[in-house]
Parts: C-alpha cells; structure tokens; sequence
C-alpha cells in the first residue's frame, strides 16, 4: 500500500482539476469493479454488485481526490503572478514554498518587504516563475497550482502534502483489493471539489442513493505541544468519528464501526472535531437522508505542505472496513 500512497500524495490535483489524480486512481482499481464511471462532477465512482448472501445494503464509501492548492488572479508587469486559495490555506506558512501548475511548471512563493506589525495575508504574497514580463509568462489568470513535496518516510511515520486527502483514496483502493465477497452493494466514490465545499460527494450521493454513507478522510490530534485539547493522536488507531462542525454521525453507523473494531482487535478511537467537515454532511443531507459517519486517519498538520500519519492507523483503517463490508449489517 505504501507504493500506493506515495504515487498518489505526489500528483498533482487541486479542486477542480482532479483529472490526472483520477487517471491514476482509474488504473489502480480496473478490474476491482463490476462498473467504473465518471460523473459530470468528475467523480470516479466504482461499483461492486452484492456476493456471498443476503441482507445486503446499498453502501456509499467517499474519499476526496482534491487536495488544497492555489489559483492565479493577476500577472503583473515583471511576470509575477498574484494569487488566491483554493480550499483552506494560512497565508503564513506559504513563504519559500513551490508549487506545481498542471504542466509540471514550478513556482515559488515570494513575500513583499513586511510590516511587523501586520498580519500577512494573500495581498503580500506571489509566485515566480522565473518570467521576465507579462508577455513571456506561460501561466495565465485562472490557472490552478498545487503544493510540490515528496513523501517521506520515518519509522511507522508518512510526511506528504495531501495526506489529506489522498490517503483515504488509498485506504478505498486497499479495502477494494482485500474484499472479497460482500453481502452488500457497494459504491466506491472517488470524489471532487471536497475542499471547496464537498461538491462532488453530494452529487454523487444523490446518484448512488444510498441506504449507508461512509466518508474515509484525515483528522487534527491533540498530540502535539500545547495543541488545543483532542483525544485522538497518531499511532492508537483510526478514528471513528462522532461529531464535527458539519455533522452528527448516526449512532448506528458510529456503533457498527466499533463493534466491528473490537470483534477483530483492531484499535480505535472516538474522533470530536470542533472544526471542519467532511464529505460525510454531503452524503447525510442527500434526498430524504443518509445513515453516515466517518472513518477518519489522524493526522498532524493539517492543510500544509507536510501532513503527518502513522502508518499503523491507516492499516487499521483498511483492516475495519474489510470487516465491515464482509457481514451483513442492522443499524
């Protein structure tokens, strides 16, 4: 799985512009699927029809293949270019950071003389290409960028951009290779424009229709020094969330997971996210309602350059929902 992990957290995709990320993941899964499809969102939606009995449900599983990224707004004069956010960004921890443009052009970050007294803001920030003017700049306004670094490995410990939230996809990717038979009919959402508004899992939701949603996505820890108060951290296991600022997760769902949890000895934790969302609300707000919760990877350092998990939490990850999907379920 690591292989997996490395090829996706390194590829470029931003919200809306989640083509090459979705060619990648499409070659992963061929053959894992009764029936692969894309959307006029972009979702990447693999379908695998109910085996092995019974009692089945109609299953929605979620992971976003966006990751939080930059876009263009004006070229000056000199060719510097003028940017916003795409998703979630803190203007601060941009400085000296490159960036990739679809073309596999890179950027970096620059910052104007500052004022020690003002916060800094997008308004103080810009990219360089290396142009010299206007004319000869290749990017133009609109264009999407990404954050470029590699992944690295230390002990049981994975440092990327877009943990969030590529490690999910690879989790669906896993689970999808080590499920066999499954009572249940299961819709394996490759999902886009998660940062910018869980675009795409609503969309799809309503397509899919399903009894059950679940949403495979990353989580903030309170591991860190004098980070703000949080009973999850790396390392104890996946997360299984309860509530975060966009949702409640339904009781049966968050009951099935545990339980399932503690039958194979897997460890767990119980996720309370004060804020953010994930594509979970989406799915739980689609047509007349969805029972949804939400399987979540804790992670260091969220929505910067360097997102850090533990590895022996997204394995447990993999290992739940295989024992999940394998049995019926009565929520």
């Amino acid at each position: 799985m690591k292989d997996t992990i490395k090829k996706l957290v390194e590829a470029y995709g931003p919200s809306g512009r989640e083509e090459q990320m979705r060619a990648l993941i499409r070659e992963d899964i061929e053959g894992l699927a009764d029936e692969i499809r894309v959307d006029a969102m972009g979702n990447l939606i693999a379908l695998r029809h109910a085996r092995g009995g019974g009692n089945g449900r109609r299953i929605m599983l979620a992971a976003h293949m966006d990751e939080i990224g930059v876009i263009i707004t004006h070229v000056d004069e000199k060719g510097f270019l003028r940017f916003s956010n795409v998703g979630g960004l803190y203007p601060p921890i941009l400085i000296g950071g490159r960036v990739r443009f679809a073309d596999g052009r890179i950027g970096v970050i620059g910052v104007e003389r500052r004022d020690p007294d003002k916060q800094i803001g997008f308004e103080q920030l810009f990219i360089d290409i290396g142009a010299e003017s206007r004319e000869d700049c290749p990017v133009k306004v609109g264009d999407i960028a990404g954050f470029v670094r590699p992944m690295i490995e230390q002990g049981h410990r994975l440092i990327s951009k877009t943990m969030d939230d590529r490690i999910g996809c690879a989790v669906m990717i896993e689970t999808m290779r080590r499920l066999q038979d499954s009572p249940h009919e299961i819709a394996f959402v490759f999902s886009t424009q998660e940062e910018v508004g869980t675009r795409g899992a609503q969309t799809s939701a309503w397509d899919v229709d399903p009894e059950i949603g679940i949403a495979i996505d990353v989580t903030g820890t309170g591991d860190t020094p004098k980070s703000r108060t949080m009973a999850v951290r790396l390392g104890a296991g996946p997360a299984i969330k309860v509530r975060d600022a966009g949702m409640l997760a339904h009781p049966g769902v968050k009951n099935w997971m545990a339980d399932r949890a503690e039958e194979a000895g897997i460890p767990y934790q119980f996720e309370v996210l004060e804020g953010g969302s994930t594509d979970a609300r989406a799915i739980q707000l689609t047509r007349g309602g969805v029972a949804a919760g939400c399987l979540s990877i804790p992670c260091r350092y969220v929505h910067t350059p360097s997102e850090m998990v533990d590895y022996r939490d997204v394995e447990g990850a993999v290992q739940l929902l295989v024992a999940m999907l394998s049995k019926p379920v009565d929520l």
